[in-house]
């Protein structure tokens, strides 16, 4: 459960929500929370509940258990399902679905018709100005590119001002160069409005730019709700950290309470692990830890190599076989079959138990490597 802050109140709750399609369980035991102003991310592959879950909080599922509150109201139950119309919840879907024959005016003013044609168009130009837009209040959608049709469908979504924003896939149309400025900008515009909002994607680097809380879902469940920084760097479970940027496991035994054997050598962990000496664990590595040294004394061999324009990312092969991948800057361009010395680069050491039958534990351990 996530308290309140200070300053803020929470706005969405999701307690204990269970949503089934006959005897199939598509989200079990749900919590979820965001305050006021916080913008939150359902992230996961598909089919993992995490648009059957906002599909509920909308007002079009039904729960079988658990409830669904917004500013302390409130809105589904077993018992009780309040209409999505009467929910004061936007929404913004992957197909943008705006009015074809309406122009830009007429779309986003859908949704106003309890104000007089003045406050309209006072609102309609506050939006379009907020979204970037400014003046084309008589365009069609048809003559806009697909990031304006976006904001445009944002504009609509936000003129009624709801409580919550419900975003399904918002950019998954849109090619990859729109996305870097559109995202942020979407960011932006809810922030500076203080609009509540909820993403669903599949895409992790849109959660990581939009989102202030990221939901990693799961078989139904969410498996950690935490900021970006924390889903990447303090992963809680093995899913977390095997889903979750590009990462794999280096199996070490630890030799004390401070000390980890791997084939990197002996690491010396600023912190005490959690778990006994000689228990057989596994470290999780990404590749900005392992970096290119020409005075280390560990050797890895070049077996692929991708250039990423700011760097290289080098697949290396251990003496014993094992493979790791390795950042080296972009002006280190080394030919495949080429020995390099590699070494780690960690601030904090993520742990967990090699169990076969039991959920593994995770111990997160800040600080440098020393030694």
């Amino acid at each position: 459960m996530l308290s309140t802050t200070e300053s803020g109140h929470q706005a969405l709750m999701v307690d204990q929500v269970e949503i089934r399609y006959g005897a199939i369980s598509a989200v079990k035991q749900v919590n979820l929370r965001l305050e006021q102003g916080q913008i939150g991310c359902l992230l996961g592959a598909s089919g993992c509940g995490k648009s059957t879950l906002l599909r509920a909080i909308a007002g079009f599922e039904a729960v079988v258990d658990g409830t669904i509150s917004l500013g302390g109201r409130l809105l589904s139950s077993p018992t009780l399902m309040v209409p999505a119309e009467q929910r004061q919840i936007g929404m913004v879907f992957q197909d943008i679905a705006l009015f074809p024959h309406l122009t830009v005016e007429k779309n986003i003013a859908f949704g106003l018709t309890h104000l007089g044609r003045a406050d309209q168009a006072a609102r309609v130009s506050e939006l379009l100005s907020l979204v970037g837009l400014a003046g084309a209040e008589q365009r069609y959608p048809h003559s806009l590119s697909g990031g304006q049709q976006q904001r445009i469908a944002l504009a609509r979504a936000l003129a009624p001002k709801p409580a919550v924003l419900l975003m399904d896939e918002p950019f998954a149309g849109l090619d990859a160069t729109l996305k870097e400025t559109l995202v942020p900008d979407i960011r932006r515009i809810l922030v500076q409005e203080g609009i509540t909002a909820l993403v669903v994607t599949h895409d992790q680097q849109e959660a990581y730019a939009i989102a202030d809380k990221v939901a990693l879902m799961n078989l139904g469940c969410i498996e950690q709700f935490a900021s970006p920084f924390q889903i990447y760097h303090q992963p809680e479970t093995r899913y977390v950290a095997d889903f979750i940027g590009q990462g794999y496991f280096l199996p070490g035994t630890l030799l004390n309470a401070h000390q980890l054997n791997t084939d990197l050598g002996v690491l010396n962990m600023p912190d005490p692990a959690a778990f006994a000496a000689k228990t057989e664990v596994d470290l999780l590595i990404r590749p900005d830890d392992v970096l290119h040294d020409d005075e280390s004394n560990f050797l890895a061999e070049i077996t692929r190599k991708h250039f990423k324009g700011t760097f290289f990312q080098y697949e290396v092969t251990l003496a014993n076989g094992r493979s790791l991948l390795c950042i080296a800057s972009s002006h280190q361009d080394h030919r495949v079959g080429q020995r390099i010395g590699i070494r780690l680069d960690l601030d904090h050491f993520v742990l967990f138990e090699r169990v076969s039958v039991s959920l593994p534990q995770a111990n997160i351990l800040a600080g440098p490597i020393s030694g």
